[in-house]
């Protein structure tokens, strides 16, 4: 077993393992740290604890101390220097006519490092900025290229559920989010009405994924064939998935008759799961809206 503290840099971002040393540290403490772009200062969102040896990537950096009163000053007067850098590569971006989005300027604690996030469509040759930067502030420059998740991450916004955006608040981790889960889940694929603000699909359809999946496999499938409670055949003509309900055809004296049934009344071969099938008109539109939930560069400190 190895003791750790977990420390976050960002509202949201990952939560990374140091070791306390002697220090007494709780939860909410700002402390300073070593990490690979620097020396920074970051939240402690775990306090002190025992962890399994597997789930710490050794060595395991000690924390430097329990941030001061002079730690705290130093990290306001770096947010406020962050908004003139910020201004002062907006015009240097404009100069060199760089046809990229600046998101972000970030300083590290230490001031060894100033760190620009920026999108931008393709590659683009930045060498120039960097050699004007570097002129300016006279420290390292970083340009780091991000996606329009990561983008969104840092700047936040409202999602069309009218709560603040999940990526913004509270989830650390980008994870994969395909079309089929909104196939799955009986969703329009109207972009308008599954991508969120970053113009990806929503991080939210994997929440309700799994029980989307368990639930879809406890119902027939339309077009099969299923035995009703009074011992007559039937044909599923659709399915309600959250309410388990079963709506059927039924014929009785060459009259057919449609009928409802929870789904545990009804008698019929368990189907295996199949693959959602999607047109290709259909993937064409919508395939600029998947993401693979790659790595996020924003929270690349370790």
């Amino acid at each position: 077993m190895t003791k750790i503290v977990g420390v976050r840099f960002r509202n949201t971002g990952k939560i990374y393992y140091f070791d306390p040393a002697r220090y007494k540290i709780e939860t909410g403490d700002h402390v300073i740290v070593e990490t690979a772009r620097g020396v920074e200062m970051g939240t402690v969102v775990l306090g002190p604890r025992s962890v399994e040896d597997e789930e710490v990537v050794k060595p395991l950096k000690a924390v430097i101390r329990v941030a001061t009163e002079n730690d705290e000053r130093i990290a306001e007067k770096n947010r406020q220097k962050e908004q003139e850098a910020f201004q002062i590569c907006l015009d240097k971006i404009a100069r060199h006519k760089l046809e990229m989005k600046l998101v972000e300027a970030e300083y590290t604690f230490d001031n060894n490092k100033l760190l620009f996030y920026f999108t931008a469509d393709g590659r683009i040759d930045f060498r120039e900025l960097v050699k004007d930067l570097a002129a300016v502030f006279r420290t390292r420059i970083e340009l780091r290229q991000i996606g329009v998740r990561d983008e969104t991450k840092i700047l936040g916004g409202v999602g069309i559920c009218g709560r603040s955006l999940c990526c913004h608040t509270f989830l650390t981790e980008f994870v994969p989010v395909s079309i089929k889960m909104a196939k799955e889940q009986n969703l329009s694929l109207n972009p308008a009405k599954i991508s969120g603000v970053c113009g990806r699909l929503m991080c939210c359809l994997k929440n309700e994924q799994e029980t989307y999946e368990y639930l879809n496999s406890r119902l027939p499938g339309v077009g099969d064939n299923v035995t009703t409670p009074e011992g007559l055949k039937a044909v599923v003509q659709s399915v309600n998935v959250l309410r388990q309900i079963v709506k059927v055809i039924v014929e009785i004296d060459d009259e057919k008759e449609a009928r409802e049934y929870k789904v545990k009344e009804l008698k019929f071969r368990p189907r295996r799961r199949k693959d959602v099938k999607i047109s290709a008109a259909e993937m064409k539109e919508l395939a600029a809206l998947e993401d693979n939930g790659g790595k996020s560069k924003i929270d690349d400190v370790k």
